[in-house]
């Protein structure tokens, strides 16, 4: 269901086409008239002389070939000019044969001669019109000169004069005339176009819109919908009411349309669907329809995080400024009393105190810091295997693990496009909350690093799931649904912004970060990567 209705276009030479078809049927109009009064006796007492086996014949023969061009004209692929030119020398031969068979109606068939000619030349070119009109006044003038010298007409020179005048004038003017519409002709067919083109162009601007676009009818029934609606509201076939396809949405419209209240809430897709904001508007065409624009909340959840990352820049550069350097001198202070002799062991775990809040509070700031100066993302092919050995081995190098077990796991070779060195320092961070979070009491943490292809309906093709897995006691539904918040932590110890500062690290990539619960205990951290395949789409504005 294309949301922009392409425009209909008459064939070429349609046009043409109807102007020979009337100008046929005209000429069969007129070959009826002509056959009626040489046929009906006494010739209605229009005539004052007349030759009536010559003007019978002319008649008959006239309406004859009359029909055979009118069916002629309705051929489609005929050519137009030749068609016209041989109509309008048929009218000039039976015209003049009509003048020399009657006397009394030679001023009427001059005039529709003239009518014919002008005409006619609309659809002949402008050598052919010419010579038509000139055989015309060829006609005139020898029908003249054959009256006269027969003694049998005592009409003035100057009225065949004036009809040959009029018939190469008729002629000239009509050619001018065909040369304006038919440089009308192709600037319609330009502008035409080019609205055809601006059509195309509001379809596909229409259709790529982030906003999800539905018209309804009056009924609710789907008239037009383009394909952010379609992936927002997860439609699948062919839904043809609105109820069908979101009830709550329909419901909403209802009531928009009974009171006008504009309802600022929010409405999700599913259990792990988007949430929506909608809007209406209805429109001012005489058909009763309605607008239904569908913004994806996480749009204005991306607009105020990169607020915040901008607010957090300018806080982080005032706390490493205001709070850095006097925190490192009561950490020195206190590590110059540490090496005092002789001091209370009361004290010294007052000291202990202060040394531990002081790192706290340095790692606080350390991590804003790390927020606000994070690079863009430069994204390379990476072999996922050889990366997790790595890793692994880096880690186990720089962290002794001592009972902690560390593994990797990976299904056959795998690819994706990703920023090594983003990549690293995410799983750095899930790691070490794997180690101190995903443990049980008494026992020693076991991590495994598992990379997959990736799976499920969301997954576009080639994307690659890696997964950092612990056998933990699992994290509350309470707590897992604000895991990602920034300063968000149930540790004492903990600043809030490791999870937050991973996930906007993974959607730097054009990746996700997001927590899977593990049936049975254990937490698991899947990172969605695009495959090494992936068509280049632009990250999130302000987001690295």
């Amino acid at each position: 269901m294309p949301f922009v209705r392409s425009t209909s276009q008459l064939p070429q030479g349609g046009v043409q086409q109807r102007e020979l078809f009337g100008f046929a049927l005209y000429r069969v109009l007129e070959a009826v008239l002509l056959a009626t009064l040489a046929w009906t006796p006494g010739h209605l007492g229009l005539l004052s002389a007349v030759d009536g086996p010559l003007l019978r014949g002319a008649a008959t023969l006239y309406l004859l070939l009359s029909l055979g061009l009118l069916w002629a004209s309705r051929r489609e692929g005929a050519n137009l000019p030749i068609q016209g030119g041989w109509g309008l020398a048929l009218d000039i031969i039976i015209a003049a044969t009509a003048l020399s068979a009657q006397q009394g109606l030679d001023a009427a068939i001059g005039l529709l001669l003239l009518f014919n000619i002008t005409i006619g030349s609309l659809i002949v070119g402008f050598r052919l019109a010419m010579a038509l009109a000139l055989l015309a006044a060829g006609a005139v003038f020898g029908e003249f000169a054959i009256s006269t010298l027969a003694a049998r007409d005592d009409r003035p020179l100057v009225e065949p004069a004036m009809f040959a005048v009029c018939y190469l004038a008729g002629a000239a003017f009509s050619q001018f005339l065909r040369r304006e519409l038919a440089r009308t002709e192709a600037l319609a067919d330009e502008r035409g176009s080019e609205v055809a083109q601006l059509a195309e162009l509001n379809e596909l601007v229409i259709r790529r819109m982030r906003t999800g676009v539905l018209v309804v009818d009056g009924q609710h029934r789907i008239r037009l919908f383009n394909e952010a609606a379609w992936a927002l509201l997860g439609a699948k076939g062919e839904a043809q009411r609105l109820a069908d396809l979101h009830p709550p949405l329909d419901a909403l419209l209802r009531r928009w349309r009974s009171t006008g209240e504009v309802q600022p809430r929010s409405l999700r897709v599913g259990e792990d669907g988007p949430e929506l904001l909608p809007r209406f508007a209805a429109t001012g065409v005489r058909d009763e329809l309605y607008l239904c624009f569908l913004d994806d909340a996480r749009h204005y959840s991306g607009r105020a995080e990169e607020l915040t990352l901008a607010t957090l820049g300018r806080l982080g550069a005032s706390i490493a400024h205001e709070i850095r350097n006097p925190l490192s001198a009561i950490l020195h202070a206190a590590q110059l009393l540490d090496e005092s002799p002789g001091m209370p062991e009361a004290d010294r775990q007052l000291l202990e105190i202060i040394q531990g809040q002081c790192q706290r509070m340095d790692g606080i700031v350390d991590s804003v810091l790390g927020l606000a100066r994070r690079e863009s993302a430069q994204a390379e092919v990476v072999d996922l295997p050889r990366l997790l050995q790595r890793f692994v081995g880096e880690y186990r190098t720089m962290h002794p693990l001592g009972a902690d077990q560390l593994d990797e796991r990976s299904s056959g070779p795998l690819s994706a496009m990703v920023d090594p060195r983003h990549l690293l320092q995410v799983l750095t961070v899930l790691v070490d909350n794997a180690r101190a979070y995903g443990r049980l009491p008494g026992q020693p943490a076991r991590v495994l690093l598992r990379a997959q292809p990736a799976s499920g309906d969301s997954a576009e093709p080639g994307a690659v799931d890696l997964d950092v897995v612990d056998h933990g006691p699992g994290i509350p539904p309470a707590v897992a649904a604000r895991l990602f918040e920034p300063f968000y932590t149930t540790s004492e110890h903990g600043t809030g912004l490791g999870l937050y500062i991973a996930r906007q690290l993974c959607e730097a990539n054009q990746g996700g970060l997001r927590f899977v619960a593990v049936p049975g205990g254990g937490a698991c951290f899947r990172i969605r990567l695009p495959g090494r395949y992936a068509s280049e789409r632009p990250g999130r504005p302000g987001t690295p």
